[in-house]
């Protein structure tokens, strides 16, 4: 049977309804609803992170499709591509289209949880999409569909490996470009332009295979976070060999793991995760990787340990726990004594680094505090671009007005109301100064503060630490940039913390 290339005059419509649903999707899961999802893994899913769950829910879904396939396959054929002959032979009954509507919605369901809406896309449409181009005969159609959607998979998470990307936008990215091939093709009339598809594969191949990196006699040591890298470094000094998975100024909130963290978490002998949902990632690509590393909570144990507002990732405890001084020297004895349980030998050389760096965090803690006891008490307000300063807040005795994000997940968008909310609360406050993050977008900062007149104050590092040479290059560097740009901010810089230990 040949593929008839009639006018689809549903296109537009399905079209229409498909972005509609799409960002109904992303408006339900934003933090606006008071959701944990990650608008980023919907969209993009996260293929390092699929568990067996998710591969039975897709055998299912496979298995249902090839079944009604065999009974019903016929059936749906004809109505697809002839209603007209379709109708004359009796085929009337509008269950078999109610079978396949409800089979592509299950399958999109299945996939959603693993791969995300626009990677389900990239492999249910986009594959279908191009060899239509190639093929006029059906069979040919349909076996060709799958062989390239299986191709795209493959290539494209071998591709992410080497390049280090991101799975599920690889292979999106490398189906849009088997399409754009298939229609050059189609275009030139000539299977020349798949001929030199092949070869720029294979440059991209060639390319991506790099030098292994020479091995050390340290031990192999895995920190999710900046701060959290920062810390392990501090205590192990030049006995361990620190592998950070987020770098400099990166989200923690929307980072998607990438194939190298599997692969550096396999070799490590520990892993040092922040804790409270921050990064949950982090268990499953232990998983993945096979690796029998020991995973140190360093939330577990915390001396002061605030709830959160909506909750993070599943947990209803703020993450951002560094902000207090006295989480930082609770970490990092957990971080001694587990540097010193992998490697016994060292367990002095640990443990006076460890001392000499809490009684550096004490001497900060205490500079910080005199600092801002000179703030003025009507002037201790407090905004910021989301909730991420709330140990800081508690511990020196500020007042948190308000964020122009409220959530302590950069994944949330605000609400038009809440941002009007916020405008209101500021005036109605005398709220002096508002404050951007080094990993937000701080557009929408200074739209309100120029609408209330307040001033922005210095970039505080909220999620995160900065490059090296920066000011906030090092955990303590940070709070003491955090603690001078708060205090000149709020007392319209009567008052400065330039004195605070680095």
């Amino acid at each position: 049977m040949a593929v008839r290339r009639g006018r689809d005059e549903h296109g537009p419509p399905v079209a229409l309804v498909l972005v509609a649903c799409l960002a109904g999707g992303v408006v339900l899961a934003s933090d606006v609803f008071h959701s944990a999802a990650n608008v980023d893994t919907l969209l993009f899913g996260s293929l390092l992170l699929i568990g067996w769950s998710d591969v039975a829910i897709a055998a299912g879904a496979a298995a249902l499709v090839a079944l009604a396939t065999l009974l019903l396959g016929r059936r749906w054929l004809a109505e697809g591509f002839d209603p007209g002959s379709a109708r004359a032979l009796g085929l009337r009954s509008r269950l078999p289209e109610t079978v396949l509507l409800a089979l592509v919605a299950i399958t999109a369901v299945a996939a959603l949880s693993a791969v995300g809406a626009l990677l389900a896309t990239a492999l249910l449409v986009v594959p279908a999409v191009t060899t239509r181009l190639l093929c006029t005969r059906l069979r040919a159609w349909q076996a060709m569909t799958v062989v390239l959607a299986a191709a795209e998979g493959v290539f494209g998470l071998w591709l992410s490996v080497q390049t280090d990307a991101p799975p599920g936008a690889t292979i999106a990215v490398v189906a849009g470009g088997a399409f754009a091939v298939a229609a050059l093709a189609r275009a030139l009339r000539a299977r020349r332009a798949v001929a030199l598809a092949a070869v720029a594969a294979a440059a991209v191949a060639a390319g991506g295979c790099g030098a292994s990196s020479a091995g050390s006699d340290r031990m192999a040591v895995v920190a999710t976070t900046p701060v959290v890298g920062d810390l392990v470094r501090q205590v192990g000094g030049d006995a361990i060999d620190v592998t950070q998975l987020l770098q400099a100024n990166s989200d923690p909130h929307e980072y998607e793991p990438r194939p190298s963290d599997v692969v550096r978490t396999a070799e490590a002998q520990v892993v040092f995760e922040s804790g409270f949902g921050l990064d949950h990632w982090v268990d499953e690509v232990v998983a993945q990787g096979g690796s029998d590393a020991r995973v140190v909570d360093l939330s577990a144990r915390l001396p002061v340990v605030l709830a959160g507002e909506h909750g993070h990732d599943g947990d209803d405890h703020d993450p951002h726990w560094w902000h207090d001084p006295r989480n930082a020297i609770a970490a990092t004895r957990e971080i001694e004594a587990a540097l010193a349980h992998a490697d016994p030998q060292r367990r002095a050389a640990f443990a006076r680094r460890a001392d000499a760096f809490v009684a550096r965090v004490r001497a900060l803690d205490a500079q910080t505090r005199r600092c801002l006891d000179r703030v003025p008490a009507a002037q201790r307000r407090l905004v910021t671009d989301h909730d991420a300063l709330g140990y800081f807040a508690h511990r020196y005795g500020l007042d948190v007005v308000g964020a122009v994000i409220p959530s302590q997940t950069t994944r949330a968008q605000a609400s038009a109301g809440e941002v009007a909310a916020l405008v209101r609360t500021i005036r109605a406050e005398g709220v002096r100064a508002v404050f951007p993050e080094s990993s937000v977008n701080g557009k929408l900062t200074d739209a309100i503060a120029q609408q209330t007149g307040a001033r922005i104050g210095g970039v505080l590092y909220g999620d995160t630490l900065g490059p090296e040479g920066s000011s906030g290059a090092t955990y303590l560097a940070a709070e003491r940039h955090n603690a001078d740009a708060i205090a000149r901010g709020m007392s319209g810089g009567a008052v400065r913390c330039e004195g605070v230990v680095r």
